[in-house]
């Protein structure tokens, strides 16, 4: 518990982060007010730094750059494993763990240790892990490094605890599982092959023991040769010699033959009673040409060779087409007695997996499903319908369908919203999927107690914007909307794309949502702007289209001002601007030079459209070009459905809209927001009014701020940058675009995820926050100072937009009320506060004109301003007042007029706190700073970075309380507590190596916040201690205790003649005893983290531990108990059979030998 007094006595006072040396920091301008101010604040901060630890909860998405897959048959479980070292492993819904491998080297191949909880990974530095998964959070257990030989191949018979393991030298070596030593038993391949071949057999591709003997070891090697090898008498018992490269082999479930895969396209069947030659030969796509030759055939990556009780055998297969089909996609070919089907596939195929009803291999294997690994995606076949179809998947797997251009994060949404997304888009999902059951179903989830409605938006570079419901750590898609299809498609040769050559022109820089007023805005690449309304009904609509001009020129140079000090408005009523009409569209506009003029990137439909349920469009907002020159993007956006406005900026300007009247209110450039007195000599660049019906007068009473706090911006932010007058060095940048789009691209705005690192450093003309890295800055230029990093941006003398807030306040020191207010925030760091009127009577409200007055407050802080925030003086968060969802097109009721229900929540609402004001939170790239309203008093400074920058800061609520959660470059996240901005948190969490991460990384309430961990997957991670205390019951469990099948029983005759050695024993011939050790230079064990004393760290306190134990003590006294039953059972046996034999006895003692 924290508790401060502040006494307001006129002076102002700072905090240990920072000083203020001067009595008017954060005032605005004009004379000082003889406005109420309190004389003391007294707030009692209930956040401590208890309350805060930093950890991974849940990853969700495709994981990216697939390699490998397992599955247990037993538990259920999938496993798939990354080129960057990462395991996921998958079950039923909810049931979805994410591991990585601390080296990140990519997993070659994946073993379960069927029905046992564990995960065997060989990944590309030639290491072995055993991964226990009997633990929510799996751990690694061993590890086993090979110093001297590269792995190539893993293979762990069922219920064995030696594996297999073969090298690229083409020796096969064993490993003990429980011990992770290597064993002394090797299989040297030049012992394996005959000793008169001259040529290398190549490294092993396949290992496996045979379902007729498990003494009996097929290996197989890439250049073609075939070797089974007797375990027990230590020699080759045949060997097959194969003029084309191998890559897979399987065996029939008799042991008596087995299928082989090749790099020419063929299939050869061989059979142990003639190893000689193959008994079939077949090029399943190989057609005979005209010439009577074959067609050449892509190799045949994996085949898998499956009997079944009801039907013919499958043979499934990847890959094997004809090489002069071009353009034909992946295909996964099933071979079902004479029927062959070919599924083609969206992404080439990584791996396949055919999931089988029994573990054993020397059972009818009776095919059910087949896994398809795809580059991009996951499906699953039903092998059980003669159509196959795939089954629904229940995972998040198409998150990155189109790229990933923009996240949101919503925590505490209203409990309806949900279930009303999901009931309109439930009516748009695809049909045609397997009615069974999804096949993956292992591990246990419950839904946990510490769980809110939580929503997820995601916009991509195809326009499209996806809802998620995120609640309980799991995804799943509710709604999808489609931006692009408000507008018509643009012609080739025509448009933005083809005159910027802009290849995603519908891309989503940023959304804005209000849950309660169910309102929605999409900002787009091509300067456009998308206002969508909810609507449970379809209707036939005319989308409103308002053109903005908002585009800047060069002037005359403007050198520091005599008369500064003077001010240059009139009265504050004489301020309110005209209302912008609608521009005429004229997509054919151009200048005299045939550059195009005033008009937008885009067309919008000009003729009714019917809309279906869900989110409706209602107006577009489009930047228009001048004189051949695009529209600068757009940087900054809010919408306020109380107040029915809608504000953006760019690097130009600033311009509000009443979305309510469809009107433009505001269009001005960021100079004019400080009038014609700006004393410093810059290259001034505002909005041609040419087109608009912009009042001249609406917004001088802006230039009436002190002359010392203009010099104070300046002076703040020339000890970080230099800034000079360029004009060549901004259009160069401008001609350096990485996405060939021909003005500047920032962070927000490049509509790309970015898969590989960005060749040069990309300054953006919008704000200093946002900018690309090259390959040689990735590790230093973050964690740079500004000043040398951005130093091309900072030349540049545009001031741009970077955040916007609506929000009850008061705008100047001489009000007693708080009134409507917009807080603007630009890369100066300058933060400004400009009053609104708006008519408050219903019918008013959609005819009057909304006014602007002039700004009544400057904050000025160093960086760029990232974030506003509003406490009341005493200390609780003041909500944005916003509009109750009401839907237009319902139909009308008499009774019930639709009438607008806005809900406020006023600093002054309560009596008490009449006239106390309230608190402004203001944060920016490197400092933070709280002010008292209306007052402009700065009570606290901190300094949040002088090495870094914040990318992105924002206010929320965690613990009934509310800190400041700031992301910096550097990879640190911090908390602040409000307003006494003390440090909370601050750890060292990722180093900022992708621009994807400081595009997505968002934070929300109750301590969550997530980022695109790559292009495909989003990683969610918890700040809060509560919600790391809880992770344990909230995550799935892996793995359940789940009796293992019994093997068929295979009859007298089968076993007597030729059946399953059961006699072999592996520990006899693999262990010390009898194979002695292995070199220690060939492999070297490193014990786990994850092992007994690992678990014990990683459990999550004495409770865990208590658990565990009961657990385990209930397991212990469950096969006790099993144990009695079983001797029991022995005992009653054995007495039945003492008294049949006595019986019998009895019977046949006095007869004679005759007799029998």
């Amino acid at each position: 518990m924290k508790k401060f007094r502040k006494v307001l006595d006129g002076l102002t006072t700072s905090s240990p982060g920072g000083t203020m040396g001067s009595p008017s920091c954060g005032s605005a301008a004009g004379t000082p007010t003889a406005a109420p101010t309190p004389k003391e604040i007294d707030v009692q901060e209930t956040l401590v730094s208890e309350n805060f630890q930093l950890c991974k909860t849940v990853r969700h998405g495709f994981p990216y750059q697939p390699t490998s897959l397992a599955f247990d048959p037993v538990q259920k479980i999938l496993a798939i494993g990354s080129r960057s070292g990462g395991v996921r492993i998958l079950g039923r819904p909810g049931v979805d763990c994410y591991c990585q491998h601390e080296s990140g080297a990519a997993v070659l191949q994946l073993q379960f240790l069927i029905n046992e909880g564990a995960l065997v990974t060989a990944c590309a530095d030639d290491t072995l892990h055993l991964w226990n998964l009997r633990q929510r959070r799996p751990a690694v257990l061993h590890s086993l490094k090979f110093n001297r030989e590269r792995i190539t191949f893993c293979h762990l018979p069922f219920q064995s605890k030696w594996l297999y393991v073969g090298t690229e030298r083409g020796n096969t070596h064993i490993v003990n599982i429980e011990s992770f030593i290597l064993s002394g038993y090797v299989i040297m391949w030049n012992k394996a092959i005959e000793l008169s071949t001259k040529t290398h057999p190549g490294p092993v591709v396949h290992l496996s023991d045979s379902p007729k003997d498990e003494g009996k070891l097929l290996i197989g090697f890439e250049g073609g040769t075939i070797v089974q090898w007797d375990l027990r008498a230590k020699k080759a018992d045949f060997r097959i010699y194969y003029d084309e490269a191998i890559h897979s082999v399987s065996w029939h479930h008799e042991g008596k033959q087995f299928m082989c895969s090749h790099s020419d396209g063929s299939l050869t069947l061989w059979t142990l009673r003639n190893t000689t030659k193959p008994f079939q030969v077949t090029f399943p796509h190989g057609k005979i040409q005209k010439d009577g030759r074959k067609e050449s055939c892509k190799p045949i990556l994996k085949v898998e060779y499956k009997t079944s009780r009801s039907s013919e055998p499958f043979v499934i297969f990847s890959g094997g087409l004809s090489y002069d089909k071009a353009g034909r996609r992946p295909a996964l070919t099933i071979m079902h007695g004479k029927a062959i089907t070919v599924l083609e596939m969206d992404y080439p195929i990584v791996e396949f997996m055919v999931l089988c009803e029994t573990p054993y291999n020397n059972e009818v294997q009776d095919p059910y499903a087949v896994v398809v690994l795809l580059e991009k995606d996951l499906i699953v076949v039903d092998l059980t319908q003669s159509n196959f179809p795939v089954f629904e998947n229940p995972y998040p797997m198409d998150i990155h369908e189109s790229p990933v251009t923009c996240t949101a994060y919503f925590a505490d949404c209203p409990p309806d919203i949900i279930p009303i997304l999901y009931s309109i888009g439930a009516k748009n999902k695809k049909t045609g999927y397997s009615h069974k059951e999804w096949p993956i179903g292992g591990g246990t989830w419950t839904l946990g107690s510490h769980t809110y409605p939580e929503i997820i938006i995601t916009g991509h570079a195809d326009g499209s914007i996806k809802f998620w419901d995120a609640s309980a750590f799991t995804l799943q898609m509710l709604y999808k909307l489609k931006t692009s299809k408000v507008f018509e498609k643009p012609k080739p040769g025509e448009g933005r794309a083809a005159e910027l050559g802009e290849e995603d022109p519908f891309a989503v820089q940023m959304v804005s949502w209000c849950p309660h007023s169910r309102i929605f805005c999409v900002v787009g690449i091509s300067a456009h702007i998308i206002l969508y309304r909810f609507s449970k009904y379809d209707a036939n609509t005319q989308i409103v289209s308002l053109e903005v001009r908002l585009q800047c020129e060069p002037e005359d140079i403007i050198t520091p001002s005599e008369n500064e000090n003077n001010p240059c408005f009139s009265e504050p009523g004489s301020h309110s601007p005209q209302p912008h009409h609608q521009h005429p569209l004229s997509p054919g506009s151009r200048t005299p030079d045939g550059a195009k003029d005033s008009i937008p990137c885009l067309k919008v439909k000009d003729k009714m459209v019917r809309v279906p349920p869900g989110y409706q469009s209602d107006l577009v907002i489009q930047l228009l070009w001048v004189d051949g020159e695009p529209p600068q993007q757009i940087t900054s956006l809010d919408l306020n459905s109380a107040y029915g406005l809608l504000a953006f900026g760019n690097c130009n300007g600033l311009a509000v809209v009443d979305y309510l009247q469809k009107t433009v209110i505001l269009c001005i450039s960021t100079l004019d927001l400080y009038g014609a007195t700006d004393p410093y000599q810059r290259l001034t660049r505002s909005p041609r009014r040419n087109r608009q019906s912009t009042s001249e007068h609406c917004m001088r009473g802006l230039s009436n701020f002190y002359s010392d706090s203009k010099k104070r911006i300046r002076t703040s932010y020339q000890s970080l940058t230099e800034l000079t007058d360029n004009q060549q060095s901004i259009d160069m940048e401008r001609s350096k675009s990485p996405t060939s789009v021909h003005y500047p691209t920032s962070l927000h705005n490049d509509p790309r995820i970015l898969p590989e690192p960005v060749a040069s450093l990309r300054a953006s003309h919008c704000s200093p926050v946002f900018y690309l890295l090259d390959n040689e800055s990735r590790e230093n230029s973050f964690s740079r100072s500004r000043s040398s990093s951005v130093s091309s941006i900072d030349r540049d003398t545009k001031e741009a937009i970077t955040t916007l807030q609506f929000g009850e306040s008061y705008g100047r020191k001489s009000d007693a009320l708080p009134t409507p207010c917009l807080w603007v925030g630009t890369s100066l760091g300058v933060g400004i506060l400009i009053p609104l009127s708006i008519p408050t009577d219903q019918e008013e409200r959609m005819e009057d004109p909304v006014t602007v007055g002039p700004s009544g407050a400057v904050q000025m802080l160093k960086g760029s301003v990232l974030r506003f925030g509003f406490l009341d003086c005493n200390g609780a968060l003041i909500q944005s007042p916003y509009e109750v969802w009401r839907d237009l097109n319902a139909p009308e009721d008499p009774d019930r007029p639709r009438r607008r229900k806005l809900v406020h929540f006023s600093p002054s609402s309560s009596q008490d706190a009449f006239g106390e004001g309230h608190l402004a939170i203001v944060c920016s790239e490197r400092q933070a700073k709280v002010f008292l309203m209306p007052s402009q008093s700065c009570l606290f400074v901190h300094n949040i970075t002088e090495s870094s920058f914040v990318l992105r800061a924002d206010v929320v609520s965690l613990c009934n309380s509310v800190c400041l959660a700031c992301f910096c470059a550097n990879g640190h996240v911090m908390t602040l507590s409000l307003p006494s901005l003390r440090p909370l948190m601050d750890v060292n969490y990722l180093p900022l190596t992708d621009m994807r991460i400081a595009r997505t990384f968002c934070f929300t309430n109750e301590g969550q916040a997530l980022y695109l961990s790559s292009p495909t997957e989003i990683q969610r991670i918890t700040y809060s201690q509560e919600m790391c205390d809880n992770l344990q019951e909230m995550l799935g469990e892996l793995f359940t205790p789940i009796e293992t099948p019994e093997a068929q029983n295979r009859g007298f005759l089968k076993g007597f003649f030729g059946g399953n050695a059961h006699t072999f024993d592996r520990e006899e011939l693999f262990g010390e005893a009898a194979a002695g050790k292995a070199s220690r230079s060939l492999a070297q064990h490193i014990p786990g983290q994850g092992g007994v004393e690992g678990m014990k760290v990683a459990a999550s306190g004495a409770v865990g531990e208590l658990a565990r134990a009961r657990i385990a003590l209930d397991e212990r006294g469950q096969r006790l108990g099993e144990l009695e039953e079983r001797t029991a059972l022995m005992m009653t046996s054995a007495e039945t059979f003492s008294k049949h034999a006595h019986e019998l006895m009895l019977k046949c003692k006095d007869k004679k030998w005759y007799q029998f």
